[in-house]
């Protein structure tokens, strides 16, 4: 029910959310000659959800093209056991696509493709608002993939973006959440019921809604129910996380929105629980071992370069006893240019004289940890060791075999991290076409309605490095130009 009295606030274009999706969502509706308002649930001084906090490193190679991977490794990431039935209607034009194909969760080809496409033009965009790009040094010791970076990083993009904005007229309401939703007919007119910091409710009805929500990443209740109970482990990386709770997927969700994406998983990073700071990361653990609380090790911690694997070995940390791991390591670590790049917390390692002593210090089995480095180091190969480079120094007759860079723990004093698994996002979210329009579960556009970013559902197994922010870029500028028209065609 609307509040007796309040009034509907009509716009062309609402755009939900204040991160780099929404805000080149409005500034391209607005740029098209629609009005637009933006609710955001932060404050001003901390508007612009997880694009805010990081270096929203592209995975391109210049500022107009992707890295050669680029649409390899999103397709072969576009989920598990996939029906071939799916994917042979997947090769045929889009238009002759049964329903259930439309609506499937894996991201269909052509989003992919227009992902990929339309990279270097919207980095072209971004510069015309005077962000600038360079290709900066990554916190990565080695690195697989091309990274092209916004000079001073998400921020940057974000204030850029909204100076644009408020240039344009578009109007951004701070402290402001929306929290249902309401198609009003086939052609639509979108309603939304929104709640200020004065408690009030006031219903905004707009020709369009672009969702830039953000994920669930902050709201413990979707976390637990889709992730499971090994979720009370978990924190956002950066504060921006904690005001993504949801609530576009859930109003998409119960609007008929199509789930696409993999909401049991999330984006992973490795970070030290200690730490206050933004992503206080520990990126170096390919250089010793990885063990739980009870001093085993459980995964390989070097089956390649560790910016395409950290993400599911992060992951695989929030099944460990407490959700904890510790990074061990000695002072061969020394041998490894700059690997202190990879340690970004402000907390120092743990250290002790012996691995006895540094087991008490950390809090887990003696008996466990000097087993498992007796075991490893027994289990290390002869062998040149490359540390910038994949060396195949693999172990020998032990599971989980690390796959390189395996040289002994013994030269003492030892050092140790502990690590947790952070969120950078979830995956799941709602099924988007190429124009960033929602689809519904009959593989049918909701008019009106439109999801980016973490909002629109893409990613499942391994996350592709360096595509969240540009994705969000691409297909927030798309959705808010479709908006655009859309309202002009009503």
């Amino acid at each position: 029910m609307r509040e007796e009295g309040t009034a509907p606030r009509a716009c062309d274009v609402l755009v939900i959310g204040c991160g780099i999706s929404g805000l080149s969502a409005a500034v391209s509706a607005a740029a098209a000659g629609a009005k637009v308002i933006v609710l955001e649930r932060a404050t001003s001084d901390e508007f612009g959800g997880n694009t805010r906090w990081t270096e929203s490193y592209f995975r391109m190679m210049d500022e107009n093209q992707v890295s050669d991977d680029f649409e390899e490794l999103l397709v072969a990431n576009a989920g598990h056991h996939i029906d071939p039935n799916v994917v042979q209607h997947a090769a045929a034009a889009y238009e002759d696509w049964p329903p259930y194909v439309k609506a499937h969760g894996m991201p269909d080809p052509e989003l992919i493709s227009t992902l990929a496409a339309q990279a270097g033009p919207t980095v072209q965009w971004l510069k015309t608002f005077g962000v600038r790009f360079a290709a900066l040094p990554t916190y990565f010791v080695t690195a697989a993939a091309p990274r092209l970076m916004p000079v001073g990083g998400g921020l940057a993009m974000i204030e850029a973006l909204r100076d644009e904005a408020m240039r344009a007229g578009v109007e951004i309401r701070y402290e402001a959440t929306a929290q249902t939703l309401e198609r009003g007919d086939g052609n639509g007119n979108v309603s939304v019921d929104t709640f200020g910091s004065d408690g009030r409710m006031k219903r905004i009805r707009a020709r369009a809604v672009v969702l830039g929500t953000g994920g669930f990443e902050g709201n413990p209740e979707m976390l637990t129910r889709y992730i499971g109970p090994e979720a009370r482990f978990l924190r956002p990386v950066a504060r921006g996380g904690y005001y993504n709770k949801g609530e576009g997927i859930r109003m998409a969700l119960d609007a008929g929105g199509a789930p696409a994406g993999d909401f049991g998983s999330y984006h992973a990073e490795p970070m030290d629980p200690r730490s206050a700071q933004v992503e206080p990361l520990v990126m170096s653990f390919s250089y010793g071992l990885l063990v739980n609380k009870e001093g085993r090790r459980f995964v390989d911690e070097a089956p390649g370069p560790v910016d395409v694997h950290y993400d599911h070995i992060a992951r695989d940390i929030k099944s460990q006893p407490d959700g904890v791991a510790y990074m061990v390591y000695d002072q061969r670590i020394n041998d490894v240019p700059n690997w202190k790049k990879g340690i970004r917390t402000d907390q120092p390692p743990i250290q002790a004289t012996t691995l006895a002593e540094l087991a008490q210090a950390c809090g887990i089995s003696e008996v466990g940890l000097l087993k498992t480095v007796e075991s490893f180091n027994a289990a290390c190969p002869e062998g040149e060791f490359s540390p910038l480079n994949v060396d195949g120094l693999a172990t020998v007759g032990i599971e989980p075999r690390k796959s390189n860079w395996s040289r002994p723990i013994d030269r003492g004093p030892f050092c140790a991290y502990p690590i947790m698994s952070g969120i950078c996002f979830t995956y799941g979210g709602v099924k988007t076409n190429k124009q960033a329009q929602v689809i519904d579960n009959d593989g049918r556009v909701i008019p009106g309605l439109y999801a980016v970013g973490e909002a629109a559902g893409l990613y499942y197994q391994v996350y592709t490095g360096a595509t969240s922010v540009l994705r969000g870029a691409v297909f927030g500028k798309i959705a808010g130009e479709h908006a655009a028209k859309h309202a002009n065609w009503q």
